[in-house]
């Protein structure tokens, strides 16, 4: 489930300078300052921090001129503060805690940036993103390459055991000295500048990827003004598919199309012919040619990766991205995923055997007859259909009675919607968070519904950040991308939608719990294939009795939802896990493929690499495609996933015997969820991963659950 997250917050807070700037700039603390982008002074509502609660943005005071002003002075200021921690004496304090505290004024303006160009962008922010990207780049290796400053922080790091620290601060000196070496701090002067340009270059093309795969996106939904082309979908999918077209100023309807590969309507639509067309606007969304085309990018984004790869001392670019993760290195992770390969394929060929005999002899199955079918077979063994279940998920009541009732059973935690607070859209929500003791923890906000102008997918991500060290609390997001109903109409969602709420709100807890000193340790700075755990662990508690039955309510009579019926939604859970699993393997193979290429391979075209890659993975199945095509693969060429994707299964393993750890321990309790609470999801990257999970558990980590729950092996 959890590769439906396209997680955004940022997994290494990172530390940004300003490109070029001499070494006499002056910080920008109290004055006014005037540059290319504008004037910055009081006036700018990122000019000091916010007043309002938990120091929420005030997004009733931002305007879109505010930003590119506010990320300059940011940069300026922040450099004025790296020049006086390079000139200072080595020291713990005046060095790493120095370093913690730097950049505030930065930080504030692009974690509220970040977030609002992802969920809610035009073209004057896609403008900006575009100037101040590869100077954003630039300013990271401003720090991190900076040869005076890493001397501090080696000087600091030798003499680490006899500094007499605690354990999170000795781990903040482990962790600067790894992000340092990591980013390239020991190369030659010579190297250092070549690997600016790759950094410069790479940041660039990945906000180009993001922009034109928003456009594609958003350009190859279906358009239609024959109804009959839409039989099979129901009065709720008709009535927001005319909504789409009314926004677009189009007549007739038109179908959205979400990230993946495969779109909900393949499921419902009857007519062949409309279900290939719908696919192929999806396959094809990127590779149509024009300015949308992503291409190009790709090709150059995985040729620039090599390269900096290769300056930085390993063959590939996975054996780079890999050292500080828990799989270590790219074959343990291929070898994770290997072993999967022959289970998954095997039940998803099995399952394809099912849907020929419901089909005409004559035809192959195609992956756009496979949800219909997959469907159609599913109502045969289980009696089981989607539209059956809908009307007792509408959204609100899923959030209010499962989510947040789920949190408060294992927490105590408790939530007070507060109108008072700004928000960057009409359709956002803040709730206050109220912990068991009584005070208040955090703010939470949630933007659940589709737009054009968001990323597709769905994520968290910080707003405020935790810190002791800052006297900051937690501000947090979650975004989706669950279809709006038209006017009038109950926003009833799929279960794989309420799946997706949970997962996402696993994430948030992650954020809201966070209790660290420091804030590039806080929350979710974790490692990728361990961030994904807390929210794939939380994803259970959506089918959890006790929670299940106090949400899955009709929404017009209040009604629970049958026992006959939620039971044959448990028994068909596996149903359909060979084709899921086959097109998340496929697409984490062909992560891998890309990024443990070595110099010398001259790739010509993203399509021809990818036949080759799904046909060395033995993952080459017509009927089952990849889940993300290479061209419009955003985890992986924009959102930090590159040779990472495998991670959303490495933490299925991690998160399917923790639940077993529950059930073997009483379940969902108080006590189970304090433990939890305690030693993994307040603790950020406070301690290494591996042996925080380890220490929860009680024993080492053991992938039979995840089978067993994927269907693969048989159940006790």
């Amino acid at each position: 489930m959890g590769t439906r997250c396209l997680h955004r917050e940022n997994m290494r807070p990172e530390i940004h300078y300003v490109a070029n700037a001499d070494a006499g700039a002056i910080a920008v603390t109290s004055s006014t300052t005037h540059g290319s982008n504008g004037v910055f002074g009081p006036g700018n509502p990122f000019y000091t921090p916010s007043s309002l609660p938990f120091q929420a943005p005030p997004f009733d005071r931002i305007q879109d001129s505010d930003y590119q002003p506010a990320i300059e002075a940011g940069m300026a200021q922040q450099l004025a503060e790296i020049h006086a921690i390079a000139d200072s004496p080595a020291g713990f304090e005046n060095t790493l805690v120095a370093l913690e505290k730097s950049g505030r004024l930065l930080d504030r303006v692009m974690s509220v940036f970040d977030a609002v160009t992802s969920a809610n962008t035009n073209p004057d922010l896609q403008r900006v993103q575009q100037i101040e990207a590869p100077k954003l780049a630039a300013h990271h290796d401003a720090i991190f390459l900076d040869g005076r400053l890493f001397q501090r922080v080696e000087e600091i790091y030798k003499q680490r055991d006899s500094l007499e620290l605690d354990a999170e601060s000795l781990r903040l000196v482990e962790f600067y000295h790894r992000e340092f070496v990591h980013a390239g701090a020991n190369l030659s002067d010579a190297d250092k500048t070549e690997l600016k340009r790759i950094n410069e270059e790479l940041s660039t093309l990945q906000n180009d990827f993001r922009t034109r795969l928003l456009a594609a996106t958003q350009e190859a939904a279906f358009a239609t003004t024959d109804k009959d082309k839409l039989a099979g979908l129901s009065e709720a999918q008709l009535a927001a598919a005319a909504e789409a077209a009314r926004l677009r100023k189009q007549a007739g309807w038109v179908l959205t199309l979400q990230n993946t590969t495969q779109q909900p309507y393949l499921a419902d639509l009857h007519d062949r012919a409309t279900r290939q067309a719908v696919f192929e606007n999806s396959w094809n969304r990127t590779e149509r040619g024009g300015p949308h085309d992503t291409r190009e990018i790709v090709l150059r984004l995985a040729q620039l990766r090599i390269q900096k790869a290769n300056l930085l001392g390993c063959q590939t670019f996975a054996a780079w991205k890999l050292e500080d993760q828990m799989a270590k290195t790219p074959e343990a992770a291929k070898h994770f995923l290997d072993d999967l390969v022959l289970p998954a394929t095997a039940n998803a060929a099995r399952e394809a055997e099912d849907i020929r005999q419901l089909m005409n002899a004559q035809d192959e199955v195609q992956p756009w007859d496979w949800a219909y079918y997959a469907k159609l077979v599913r109502k045969a063994k289980f009696d089981f259909d989607d539209a059956e279940v809908k009307p007792y998920f509408e959204i609100n009541n899923v959030l209010q009675n499962g989510v947040f009732y789920a949190a408060n059973l294992l927490f105590g935690l408790t939530f007070q919607e507060r109108q008072d607070i700004p928000v960057y859209q009409p359709e956002v929500r803040v709730f206050e968070v109220i912990d068991a003791d009584g005070k208040s923890l955090a703010l939470f906000y949630c933007d659940y519904f589709k737009r054009d102008n968001k990323n597709g997918g769905a994520w968290m991500t910080n707003l405020v950040g935790q810190s002791r060290l800052l006297g900051t609390l937690p501000v947090i997001c979650n975004v989706g991308n669950s279809p709006k109903p038209a006017a009038g109409q109950p926003a009833l969602i799929s279960f794989t939608d309420v799946t997706t709420m949970f997962h996402e709100f696993g994430h948030a807890l992650h954020g809201l719990f966070a209790d660290c000193a420091y804030p590039s340790l806080s929350g979710t700075a974790v490692a990728r294939d361990f961030v994904e755990f807390p929210s794939q662990f939380y994803e259970h508690w959506a089918t959890y009795p006790a929670v299940f039955e106090n949400y899955a309510k009709h929404y017009e009579t209040g009604a629970p939802m049958p026992a006959e019926l939620a039971a044959k939604l448990s028994r068909s859970k596996t149903f359909n896990q060979g084709y899921a699993l086959t097109e998340v393997l496929a697409a984490a193979e062909l992560d891998m493929q890309w990024h443990t290429q070595s110099a010398g391979v001259q790739i010509e075209s993203p399509d021809a690499f990818e036949k080759e890659a799904l046909q060395r993975t033995r993952l080459s199945i017509s009927y089952v495609p990849p889940r993300y095509r290479s061209s419009y693969f955003a985890h992986i060429f924009t959102g930090g996933y590159a040779a990472g994707y495998y991670a959303y299964l490495w933490a299925e393993m991690l998160d399917q015997d923790g639940y077993q750890w529950f059930l073997d321990n009483g379940g969902l309790t108080r006590a189970n969820g304090d433990r939890l609470r305690h030693m993994v999801l307040s603790r950020g990257n406070t301690e290494d991963p591996a042996g925080m999970y380890r220490a929860w558990l009680g024993r080492e980590t053991s992938i039979t659950p995840m089978l067993k729950e994927r269907g693969l092996v048989g159940k006790e």
